[in-house]
């Protein structure tokens, strides 16, 4: 049986400052967590065997989602200077390109596309794709994504879409390559999720949950903020509903208590980590924000824990199913159907996609 999921989705965005991108900073970012994991461990409440593959995943692709951030992570500068970094950003992603160092997934995030920065959100862009198109001899690396943030409505995808339709134009890319993700981040943006997604025209491929900024927006206090209040539970759960079997990834915010510090420290931070990581998996979003090279082992830790405690139950279910010719069948006490089944595959497939589970078991 095959899984339901069009393409591999990663387990996270790994977001840095555009004036920081070089071509290997993946790899900078995984030697940094081994570091961390080899300092400070051990990783609380996680078996050998899950630290295992997370050295592993660590060694071999220790970022699968990185987004060069134009935004929150790097601030107003003058036109001057983010002209400069994003031509820099686009010749060291031309560079990694060629030497097979980008990860999987790879993008920008642009300041908003509201009155105050369209403006210098679109020169970021062309500027970027224009000197990326020139190093690689008019190709784009494979999910290069652009990342919208705080929309408010339809208007803002609209726009981003339409200057899409310009630049593939004038750089003659046929088949409609540039695609674009958008952060949820305010109440009006969450009640007109339909809406942006049809002005998106085919654009979008994810929705993000901005969850501090969307807390602060409907006036929840500074000291009660984190990402398991009931708030961003009913923001999530909004989000599911809306964008449900539309073929976009969903993705949950940021965990601002980083695993820095003495050991204590970062035990600590890894905890509040891996607490924020699995609430997500079990609300259904299977993808998250992470700022710091240490929350690499929170994230990769309980992504592989959550996946691999359920693999010989799944398993085993599926095996059972199919060997029943795909009838409904009782495993132990469980009943599955084609429609729990079709569940049970896709949690296998998103298993191995991510390195949780070896792809030959």
């Amino acid at each position: 049986m095959t899984s339901q999921l069009m393409t591999r989705q990663p387990v996270h965005t790994v977001y840095g400052g555009a004036h920081l991108f070089t071509p290997g900073v993946c790899a900078k970012l995984g030697k940094l967590a081994l570091r961390s994991l080899d300092e400070n461990s051990p990783f609380p409440g996680v078996d050998d065997g899950v630290i295992e593959r997370v050295r592993i995943k660590l060694q071999t692709e220790p970022v699968e989602d990185y987004r060069i951030d134009f935004e929150d992570g790097y601030g107003n500068r003058s036109d001057d200077e983010e002209d400069r970094h994003a031509e820099a950003a686009a010749k060291a992603v031309a560079e990694a390109m060629r030497d097979s160092l980008l990860p999987p997934f790879i993008g920008i995030r642009i300041k908003p596309f509201n009155e105050e920065h369209r403006t210098r959100s679109a020169r970021t862009l062309e500027l970027f794709l224009t000197t990326l198109l020139e190093r690689t001899g008019g190709k784009v690396p494979d999910h290069l994504v652009v990342t919208l943030p705080k929309i408010e409505g339809p208007h803002e995808p609209a726009m981003l879409a339409a200057a899409f339709d310009m630049l593939e134009s004038k750089h003659y890319l046929r088949g409609g390559p540039l695609k674009f993700e958008f952060l949820v981040e305010t109440p009006q943006a969450l009640l007109a999720l339909p809406q942006i997604l049809e002005a998106a025209q085919g654009r979008a491929t994810g929705a993000h949950f901005g969850a501090y900024d969307y807390l602060a927006s409907i006036d929840i206090a500074a000291s009660v903020q984190s990402l398991l209040h009931p708030s961003c539970d009913f923001a999530r759960n909004m989000m599911k509903a809306a964008l449900a079997h539309r073929g976009i990834f969903l993705a949950d915010g940021v965990t601002n208590i980083l695993p820095i510090g003495s050991r204590e420290g970062v035990q600590r931070g890894w905890q509040v980590h891996a607490r924020n990581v699995r609430h997500a998996l079990e609300s259904g979003f299977y993808q998250g924000w992470d700022v710091h090279p240490a929350q690499l082992v929170s994230r990769y830790a309980t992504v592989f824990a959550f996946f691999r405690e359920g693999w010989e139950d799944a398993a085993l279910r599926v095996r059972n199913f199919e060997a029943r010719s795909a009838q409904a069948t009782l495993t132990g006490s469980t009943f599955d159907d084609l429609a729990s089944i079709r569940g049970l595959v896709a949690y296998m497939d998103r298993a191995m996609s991510c390195g949780a589970i070896p792809k030959a078991s």
